[in-house]
């Protein structure tokens, strides 16, 4: 996905998606006219940034720290000297990289990031000349954040909302009640126009996950 520039006010804004890694997880390059972030580094990302032509980062994003998320977090740190903003410190137990290797057999490592910025109790933080609302809405993980720009009309969710599907809430520490309540509380409140862009398949608006995701009906 490679959206147009989207002109707001005197800001000017480009968003790029990668898909990598072995869960066919999305990543997001956002260049604008005040600095460029991204939004979680799935495997292979930091390589595709840099192909890109984009020659600084100003800040990492992290949704959560599921490994399929954060597998090139150290690569995009060390490539562009990104700042890290996750809801908690590195943690070993939030990658599940244990119960990856279990399940795969093999031997499976996140590479350890410095966390530069810990998000767990602000509601607000600034990157590239914007506001970004924060929403903790656990569930699917425990860490989960969401990202709003309402201005922009964004939504980075991770792995909260798909299109058509919610995040999946069989892991460790997984809670369906606390997801949904999440979804209901601090998702479906924004506007029907705003822009979700999940963690993983296609793009979408809370407007269509609102009339047309099965797993919210009731909300």
């Amino acid at each position: 996905m490679s959206n147009a520039f989207r002109l707001y006010a005197s800001y000017m804004v480009h968003i790029s998606c990668f898909t990598g890694g072995i869960a066919q997880t999305n990543g997001y390059l956002v260049e604008s006219s005040q600095g460029n972030f991204v939004v979680d580094a799935p495997e292979g990302f930091a390589a595709w940034v840099k192909k890109s032509g984009v020659m600084s980062v100003e800040a990492l994003l992290l949704t959560h720290q599921h490994f399929d998320h954060c597998q090139d977090a150290a690569a995009v740190q060390k490539e562009f000297g990104a700042k890290v903003y996750s809801f908690a410190e590195f943690s070993r137990e939030l990658t599940l990289e244990f119960l990856m290797g279990f399940v795969s057999g093999t031997r499976f490592e996140v590479a350890a990031f410095e966390v530069d910025e810990i998000l767990e109790g602000r509601d607000e933080i600034e990157v590239a000349g914007l506001k970004w609302k924060l929403a903790h809405v656990p569930g699917h993980s425990l860490d989960s954040v969401t990202f709003y720009q309402g201005e922009l009309g964004l939504w980075f969710g991770g792995d909260v909302l798909f299109e058509g599907g919610v995040g999946r809430t069989d892991f460790p520490n997984g809670s369906s009640a606390l997801l949904m309540e999440g979804i209901k509380t601090k998702v479906l409140t924004l506007p029907d126009e705003t822009r979700v862009l999940p963690g993983h398949g296609g793009e979408t608006t809370v407007g269509d996950e609102r009339v047309g995701n099965p797993f919210l009906t009731g909300l």
